[in-house]
């Protein structure tokens, strides 16, 4: 019998565009049920796909602090959220709740 090798399935190696990144940054909106943490990861697994470095460098930040702020353990203080968004090239929008 074969042995099935298994490895863990990684967000971030999926999120190539920026129209898949917005997309699932949306569907995370929509299922986060008011979990910051939860939007926090999701934007950590985008900020991975698009580079670390990158975004750190844009948005003044430590890779470190990053990780941190971005590992959703933790809901991360809104103004670091504003410029993830920011240097991910996204925008963050409100509508009327139907």
């Amino acid at each position: 019998m074969k042995t099935l090798k298994t490895t863990r399935f990684d967000v971030s190696e999926h999120l190539r565009t920026p129209e898949e990144m917005a997309a699932y940054l949306e569907a995370c909106f929509e299922e986060a049920g008011g979990d910051a943490a939860f939007i926090a990861k999701a934007l950590g697994d985008i900020a991975r796909a698009k580079g670390m470095n990158q975004i750190a460098h844009d948005t003044g930040l430590s890779r470190e602090s990053l990780y941190k702020a971005l590992s959703g353990e933790r809901a991360p203080r809104f103004d670091t959220i504003l410029k993830v968004v920011h240097a991910l090239g996204l925008k963050l929008h409100a509508e009327v709740a139907g």
